[in-house]
């Protein structure tokens, strides 16, 4: 059994029968898919609840190419890249676009399947294309940015493409003539002079200041998704509680802040043997050492149970949970009986 606590930043203890390192995409082609198998990149969305019975697939592929268009720049990073690094490159090189979404941690590759978003940005707003090995076809093939249907925190490859599609390469349009885009949070304090390097720099602070270095504390980022509930009910919700924070996703359903309502909720430095929330913010579950699996399902368990019995909001976790015989969802009994 190999040992897969290094590979995810919440570093529980667990293991796997075998792992492979992927450095060139062809080697994908060579590989058995019959058994089974998890494709892992950083491991920074990913914990490990037990030991996988199964192959894991770890991708680091590298390079990233930029070519200059008349109005754009065409993108093409390898899925094995750091993110942020990618978004610190592309500002190296004077391109704008992705400031608002840096130091999210995890791979190129992983930004398109859980559509990761921050301070009012989406990544789908600037992806073309994504590239990958059709596992069922057996060949390579690009897919367009519809056809990857993305969501909120959502995509094609979370559905109807999961386990079935390794994506290889993501291909962005990123302007030329580059707006800052500062509607959201803290950002809002900067003025419309604001360079992307400025705005990068921002976001930086404010994740530095929220967000443990999973380096000295483990951790997986946001736990769990901000829920959009129907309009009316988050009214009802507001005059109940005033301060509730809520942001508009269309014209019937908002988005509520997950972190808040587990702080409202009283949760902060709730803790299940060595698996808190955290007292900075509420969102991310922090790992001190030693604790397993089952204690994370319990802390979990408890805090969507008293979100649940406090607001009537159901929570779903961001995080992906692999347990021996693959991915799982966690939900509260009492939750899910009561919807």
């Amino acid at each position: 059994m190999i040992s897969l606590q290094s590979y995810h930043t919440f570093s529980l203890p667990s293991g796997c029968e075998s792992l492979i390192v992927i450095e060139d995409p062809k080697e994908l082609v060579q590989l058995n898919y019959d058994q089974a198998f998890f494709l892992l990149g950083e491991g920074s969305n990913t914990i490990f609840l037990e030991d996988y019975a199964g192959v894991v697939i770890k991708l680091a592929t590298s390079g990233v190419n930029i070519e200059a268009r008349d109005d754009h720049y065409l993108i093409r990073a390898a899925a094995g890249e750091n993110w942020h690094q990618l978004v610190l490159t592309l500002l190296e090189q004077g391109i704008g676009g992705l400031e608002n979404l840096a130091l999210i941690p995890g791979t190129v590759g992983a930004a398109p399947v859980q559509n990761i978003g921050a301070y009012g940005v989406e990544v789908s707003q600037y992806i073309t294309a994504v590239t990958g090995f059709d596992i069922t076809q057996g060949h390579f093939t690009t897919l367009s940015s519809t056809e990857c249907q993305f969501g909120y925190r959502d995509s094609v490859f979370k559905h109807r493409l999961k386990d079935k599609f390794i994506i290889t390469e993501v291909t962005f349009a990123l302007p030329i003539c580059w707006q800052p885009k500062l509607s959201y949070g803290p950002l809002q304090n900067l003025s419309g002079a604001a360079t992307a390097k400025d705005v990068c720099d921002a976001v930086i602070a404010i994740r530095n200041s929220k967000l443990p270095d999973p380096c000295k504390l483990a951790n997986a980022g946001s736990f769990f998704k901000n829920p959009i509930v129907d309009k009316a009910f988050a009214v009802q919700l507001q005059s109940m509680f005033p301060d509730m924070p809520v942001f508009k996703v269309d014209e019937n359903s908002v988005k509520l802040a997950a972190g808040w309502l587990i702080d409202k909720a009283g949760l902060k430095g709730c803790q299940r043997g060595t698996i808190r929330v955290y007292e900075q913010q509420a969102l991310v579950l922090v790992h001190e050492g030693g604790s397993s699996g089952a204690d994370l399902k319990q802390l979990v368990s408890h805090i969507q149970r008293t979100v649940w019995q406090k607001f009537a909001v159901k929570l779903e976790h961001e995080v992906r949970l692999i347990a021996k015989q693959g991915e799982c969802q966690l939900q509260s009994v009492e939750c899910h009986e009561n919807i």
